[in-house]
């Protein structure tokens, strides 16, 4: 059974977080077919890294990050924070005050292990004991697509064609009363 620590992150994780972003991000993308897509992934992992300062610089209050450490490295991470623009125009505003559960890495050397699942199930208590009892996500990768698909059922919400011919964008919104304990490592 695998040892992982989960835990805020603190100011001294910032490079290692960084490196960690790079290397998941770069990773999907390849394995999405769209490695070519440079700026695209730079721009995810800056995003990911205004998220994580966010949290920094607000102890947690405009984002909420969590990070599994597996013999003291970064092995995966997950957040919450206010729902995204996509999600709220897409959704109309119906989702403009529901938090939305994002950033949810696994390094790939690590997946398929259940360290996923121990970090949602981790993030659905931190959530619970917040007082946020619902939560969205979405998803442009066609992989993990199918994870929340097993995970939360089907979408709320499908953005046809959203990133050009058959690559669908996908919302869920759920309450955590509705979620199965997923808890498997």
């Amino acid at each position: 059974m695998l040892q992982v620590e989960v835990r805020r992150p603190n100011r001294g994780d910032i490079e290692a977080m960084e490196h960690f972003f790079r290397l998941v991000i770069t990773d999907t993308f390849a394995k999405e077919g769209l490695a070519d897509l440079l700026d695209d992934i730079e721009l995810e992992i800056e995003s990911k890294r205004r998220c994580l300062n966010a949290d920094l610089d607000t102890d947690g209050e405009q984002r909420y990050f969590l990070i599994g450490l597996l013999e003291n490295h970064i092995v995966s991470c997950i957040e919450f924070g206010p729902s995204n623009a996509l999600i709220r125009e897409a959704t109309h505003g119906e989702l403009r005050d529901v938090v939305e559960i994002g950033t949810v890495f696994v390094h790939p050397d690590c997946q398929q292990q259940g360290i996923g699942n121990l970090m949602l199930n981790v993030m659905y208590l931190t959530l619970h004991n917040k007082g946020l009892p619902e939560f969205c996500l979405d998803s442009g990768y066609s992989r993990a697509q199918k994870i929340w698909k097993k995970k939360l059922g089907e979408p709320d919400y499908i953005l046809q064609d959203h990133w050009g011919s058959g690559a669908d964008h996908m919302i869920w919104k759920r309450r955590l009363a509705e979620v199965p304990v997923i808890f498997r490592l």
